[in-house]
């Protein structure tokens, strides 16, 4: 084999390896974002009231943003 098969060859390896990199990193999220779902207002709701508190407009984007915060 010449040289210039051996490039071909690492080239379409780096090429094939890049796209099954990419739809099996795309699936890997798709189904982490389905066991985890990003929090909500409406999960926050939830939460405040599994506590027995009513919550007020204020109180869900304080915890909204501290939650964003912490995700940085």
């Amino acid at each position: 084999m010449d040289v210039g098969s051996w490039i071909g060859i690492v080239v379409a390896a780096l090429v094939l390896g890049a796209v099954a990199g990419f739809f099996l990193a795309r699936f890997i999220f798709k189904r982490q974002i389905e066991k985890n779902p990003p929090i909500n207002e409406a999960m926050i709701r939830a939460l405040y009231q599994s506590v027995g508190r009513k919550p007020s407009e204020a109180d869900i984007q304080r915890t909204m943003n501290a939650v964003k915060r912490q995700q940085r």
